[in-house]
């Protein structure tokens, strides 16, 4: 393990949507050299007047004392990188195939002895079709590999002989043809859904550990189309029923593979057990940004002492941490002529100088002022905490009311959720 000494560093983010601008700005802030690159050309400009920004990234590995991957799918990269003697805080290509690859995912969580939902994988809509006809249930459609990037394609049946799946599959039959790609049919249970993550130093997972509530519909009440994620509720633990019926069950294969990273396990939980639903391998976004509201020692020193092996318990305050997107048009859909009419280069107004809570997501600085740019349409991630859920929205939402962003739009209901899941969540043992 090496030694961790209290000195400014270098640190090098690479990002692939330039979703990792927050935690870099953060990390300059406490008086770190940073650097970051962004990978998808759409969104190359977002970063710029934040922090030092870099076209090649390989350029800059000699400078840098630690190299931040946010996204899976640089797993052999950043074991390259490691066996070169860097310090890299990533994945791996064991932990890019659990997030990428739903089918091994699922049976690497039967292999170690973890409950999964029943699921079945396709690479045709006929096939899914014919299955579902012949085995009527509720089912969730989940696309693998890259398109399950694009969010709103992920459905969730509500009917119990499956024919609302049926319609939506045929539906996408006629949109995508064969170029959907591999997709699992899921069988859906009712529950509460919860996650629990932790970052792991490459021996063992950190305390405490983090359980987030997400909120992933576009409007309030779980309406509209899923978005990815519109905000997250959360809190820390340093022991949850939940995290060792699953997650730990990993620790030692994830040490086998010498990962240095952030991971998360999404479930349904209810009465009859527990159902893990998918990993995500890397930093979660917004979970992120949320993470960083209620962790109180300093990201950068945070992230470099995971990447260097270090063991030690993260600084983390008391309560709640909730945390809202501020999203405008053309979110969450892509179009490049609604995003230029009426979000490209749109001002970001703060009423307050403190930017507590403030999260820069797809902003640039032009003459001190922040702009919007990338192509999403998000703008800013807002976070507040308290020692109650209510603290922590009300805090969150105040801050939300010093913000001026022509046709903005937010989730306003973020953390309603905690208190009938809470409820459940006691009466079933699991908190």
């Amino acid at each position: 393990m090496r030694k961790i000494v209290q000195v400014k560093k270098k640190f090098l983010f690479i990002s692939r949507w330039g979703e990792a601008l927050d935690i870099a700005n953060a990390t300059l802030q406490e008086g770190n050299e940073v650097k970051l690159y962004v990978e998808d050309k759409a969104s190359k400009e977002i970063g710029y007047g934040f922090v030092k920004k870099v076209q090649d990234w390989k350029k800059h590995v000699d400078w840098a004392d630690v190299l931040i991957f946010d996204y899976t799918g640089n797993g052999a990269i950043c074991q390259e990188l490691r066996a070169q003697g860097k310090l890299v805080f990533g994945g791996t290509e064991y932990t890019d195939a659990l997030e990428l690859d739903r089918n091994f995912g699922q049976e690497e969580l039967k292999r170690h002895k973890i409950n999964i939902l029943p699921f079945k994988e396709f690479e045709t809509f006929k096939e899914a079709i014919k299955y579902v006809e012949a085995n009527p249930n509720a089912y969730v459609i989940k696309p693998s590999g890259e398109t399950q990037e694009l969010k709103q394609l992920l459905f969730v049946g509500n009917d119990d002989s499956g024919q609302d799946v049926v319609r939506v599959l045929k539906a996408y039959e006629k949109s995508w043809g064969d170029d959907f790609g591999t997709f699992q049919l899921q069988r859906k249970v009712k529950g509460v859904e919860i996650s629990v993550s932790a970052f792991f130093n490459g021996v063992e997972f950190l305390t405490p550990i983090n359980i987030t509530f997400e909120h992933k519909k576009l409007f309030p009440k779980e309406l509209g189309v899923s978005t990815g994620e519109m905000g997250s509720s959360m809190f820390w633990v340093k022991d949850s029923p939940i995290f060792d019926k699953t997650l730990k069950k990993m620790e030692a294969i994830l040490a086998k593979n010498n990962f240095f990273g952030h991971i998360d396990l999404n479930c349904i939980v209810n009465g009859h057990g527990i159902y893990p639903l998918e990993f995500t391998s890397r930093f979660g976004f917004p979970q992120i940004f949320i993470q960083r509201a209620g962790i109180t020692e300093p990201i950068g020193e945070l992230l470099y002492k995971v990447a260097s092996g270090h063991k030690f318990q993260l600084q983390v305050k008391k309560g709640f941490q909730v945390g809202a997107f501020v999203v405008v048009p053309p979110f969450p859909y892509e179009d490049k002529k609604t995003f230029e009419l009426f979000s490209k280069d749109a001002v970001v107004i703060l009423k307050k100088d403190s930017l507590e809570g403030i999260h820069p997501m797809h902003l640039k600085i032009v003459n001190d002022q922040w702009l919007i740019t990338g192509n999403t349409g998000i703008a800013l991630l807002v976070t507040g905490t308290g020692l109650t859920m209510k603290d922590a929205q009300k805090m969150m939402y105040n801050r939300i009311n010093t913000v001026i962003i022509n046709n903005c739009y937010y989730r306003t209901d973020i953390g309603d959720r905690w208190f009938e899941d809470s409820d459940k969540l006691w009466s079933w043992g699991l908190l």
